[in-house]
């Protein structure tokens, strides 16, 4: 199916100060989410007193380590991703979690659940935040909502994308995340490269994202948030090899770290699963696990797949990873209580084991 044409230019929008009030939604556009208008002027002094007044400070937790520490064994924290849950209120996601045990989430910003463009964002964030003190969850903010920005494509704009407004609507998304991220306490804010529009010059298409990176690391280090970009199987940066080298040319800021997601790696890494371990151990700000299968881009249920797990959990407390290790089955949502309680009863006996057979 053809896309419509999309008809009104949207405004590139200033780079906004971290936290709640740089947050408001913006306007709807004709062309889908909107970046918003740049703040220009500074508040009266009557609303800096009310917003003074009302605001919530920031949600204390644990961030992540910045480097693990190898040979000091750590156990593994288990969270489970809101995109497994999308037939629940976020608040009652929440608490089935921190019922069943886990002890962090992966929060996917989307409509269904914490929606950055929402009316009353900061109320909505501070509610978000009495469910987590309340449960004791920790948090990582994710940004890989399929729908979020274009109703008609799954995962776009992206960084990469050839129109420039749509880029501005992407980095006006991390901007969100990262100040959301802030507000909550989450331990980092995960993204990913997305794949490249057809007819893009590679040059171009990695010129794109390193500036956006770059502009995105700005913003994490004034929030003081990691930041923790996933390779993708089927985008620009699809394996740890690609990661490297777009560190690299950002010259390894110290906030651009990196989420491994283990499926991924036994998907289309060269490596073993625990080889991938070791070698992302410097810079690992978040881990993602699940089943899967050699060169099949599927996330299973774990048992449904071909990954050994006890020597993978080794390898990341052997390493010293004390972040969070986050179950991600996405298409699960029909079954997320069943699939949440089978996770981490699967991954708990795994973590017992002391076999270190490679995979």
């Amino acid at each position: 199916m053809t896309t419509p044409p999309r008809t009104q230019a949207l405004t590139a929008p200033a780079a906004p100060p971290s936290g709640v009030e740089a947050l408001s939604p913006p306007a709807q556009s004709s062309r889908g989410r909107s970046a918003g208008p740049p703040v220009t002027e500074a508040p009266t002094a009557s609303v800096q007193e009310a917003r003074n007044r009302t605001a919530t400070p920031p949600r204390d937790a644990t961030r992540s380590p910045r480097t693990p520490t190898p040979g000091t064994p750590t156990t593994p924290r288990f969270a489970y991703g809101t995109n497994g849950f999308g037939d629940h209120r976020l608040p009652d996601a929440l608490r089935v979690l921190a019922d069943l045990g886990y002890e962090g989430v992966s929060l996917t910003l989307d409509h269904q659940h914490l929606d950055p463009y929402a009316d009353h964002l900061p109320r909505r964030i501070a509610d978000v935040r009495r469910v987590l003190d309340v449960t004791g969850l920790a948090l990582v903010v994710e940004t890989g909502a399929r729908y979020l920005l274009d109703p008609w494509r799954k995962h776009r704009p992206t960084l990469l994308s050839a129109e420039a407004d749509g880029r501005a609507l992407r980095l006006d998304l991390l901007r969100r995340a990262i100040g959301i991220g802030a507000e909550l306490g989450a331990e980092a804010v995960h993204f990913w490269s997305g794949a490249a529009d057809p007819g893009t010059r590679p040059e171009d298409a990695w010129a794109r994202l390193v500036d956006g990176c770059a502009e995105t690391v700005a913003h994490a280090d004034a929030a003081g948030i990691d930041l923790a970009f996933e390779p993708e199987p089927g985008m620009l940066v699809a394996d740890l090899a690609g990661y490297r080298r777009l560190d690299d040319a950002l010259g390894r800021p110290d906030r651009f770290r990196l989420t491994l997601d283990i499926g991924h790696c036994r998907c289309l890494e060269p490596h073993s699963v625990t080889r991938c371990v070791e070698l992302a151990a410097d810079r690992l700000a978040h881990v993602q696990i699940e089943d899967m299968r050699r060169g099949v881009h599927e996330h299973l249920p774990f048992g449904e797949g071909d990954i050994h797990f006890p020597p993978v959990l080794a390898a990341l407390g052997a390493a010293g990873y004390r972040g969070l290790v986050s179950v991600e089955l996405p298409r699960h949502s029909h079954a997320a209580t069943a699939t949440a309680r089978h996770s981490i009863e699967f991954l708990r006996s795994a973590a017992l084991l002391k076999e270190v057979v490679p995979v």
